[in-house]
């Protein structure tokens, strides 16, 4: 770092991203992207906008709000589009979070809420998951500030049950609550519906994962039209612009094809099923997942280990040097091809190192 970088960030530690590699093909499945392309509807708006790009972007994103709003069952106003969800989650550290109101969330989670918490100057504090990597929530009762709960989880791809997160909600009123739903599509159960009986929930969700625009940058929250109204304060106070007009062209088009999103869903929650049962006859460990990754560990492979060992083989997976994850490997769940050479590798490491 430079001499000149503020002193506020000198102890920052950055959030990871899962490798980008280059240096050969991979059966890359690290970072839980979608293997299908985003629907034919979505490739063409954005080819369309394409030809438009001298022209700033719509910074109210009309046409893509009101087709949120249409999916969500919300009004207009209840919906926040942003660049990627990691933009909306930015956003509630900014607005909902400081010196008074400290943040809560658990100790193995998304990687990028205490980054987003040091950068905003707010306290935090880490609760621990159970032995068994559930999230207990009775521990967040009483909190009086932010609470940001994966759900599903990530990376162990565990789901809290919709109940259980209203009676939450419920118990919470003093709390601004977010719910990061990236993974709902994969048999999660989503709180949008529950935006209208709650003042302090907020929802937010990607086009990342479930509609295959991982690299066109989409997010979007949705909660009470004052939680929008305040989050939208932050945005015109930041980046009016913030989503592009090939993306906010883009997200149209999938949700126009509602049908193809659906379709790829259903083919890849069959696929986790299958994965998840052949590496269980392997002898691996499977943490029931609602996600498009399984969380899965071997009691006679080191994580690290069979990490390395895949990559040579070509076949790139999540590890993470962390207490109580070190001995798990995350894999997405790419096509019945990609899937099927994965635990051929894997039964492979079993065989020579069992």
């Amino acid at each position: 770092m430079s001499r000149f970088l503020s002193a506020k960030h000198a102890s920052l530690a950055p959030y990871t991203p899962g490798e980008q590699p280059r240096d050969m093909q991979y059966i890359k499945l690290n970072t839980n992207e979608n293997p299908f392309p985003p629907s034919p509807r979505a490739q063409q708006y954005a080819a369309e906008a394409l030809k438009k790009l001298q022209l700033y972007s719509d910074p109210e994103c009309t046409l893509l709000k009101e087709k949120l709003a249409a999916l969500c069952g919300v009004d207009k106003d209840e919906v926040l589009p942003t660049n990627g969800s990691d933009e909306i989650l930015n956003f509630a550290f900014m607005a909902f979070g400081d010196q008074d109101h400290p943040a809560l969330f658990p100790d193995i989670t998304y990687g990028f809420y205490p980054v987003f918490a040091q950068l905003s100057g707010i306290p935090y504090r880490e609760i621990p998951l159970k032995e068994d990597f559930i999230i207990d929530l009775t521990e967040y009762d009483g909190h009086e500030g932010l609470i940001v709960i994966a759900n599903p989880n990530a990376p162990t791809g565990i789901a809290i049950p919709r109940d259980e997160m209203e009676a939450f909600i419920r118990r919470n009123p003093q709390a601004v609550i977010v719910v990061d739903e990236a993974y709902v599509d994969f048999g999660g159960e989503s709180c949008v519906p529950l935006i209208h009986q709650y003042d302090n929930l907020l929802v937010t969700q990607t086009f990342s994962k479930s509609r295959s625009m991982a690299g066109a940058r989409l997010g979007f929250g949705v909660g009470c039209k004052a939680l929008i109204a305040d989050l939208n304060a932050i945005k015109y106070a930041t980046n009016p612009y913030n989503v592009n007009a090939m993306t906010m062209a883009a997200g149209v088009g999938v949700l126009e094809d509602e049908d193809y999103t659906r379709q790829n869903c259903r083919t890849i929650i069959e696929t986790r099923e299958w994965t998840a049962q052949a590496l269980r006859e392997c002898g691996f460990e499977v943490l029931p997942s609602r996600t498009n990754f399984l969380f899965v560990r071997h009691p006679a492979l080191d994580g690290a280990a069979t990490y390395q060992h895949l990559r040579q083989k070509g076949v790139l997976v999540r590890y993470f040097a962390k207490p109580r994850l070190s001995d798990f490997l995350r894999i997405t769940i790419g096509t019945q091809e990609q899937m099927q050479a994965v635990v051929q590798a894997l039964r492979e490491e079993v065989e020579a190192y069992a």
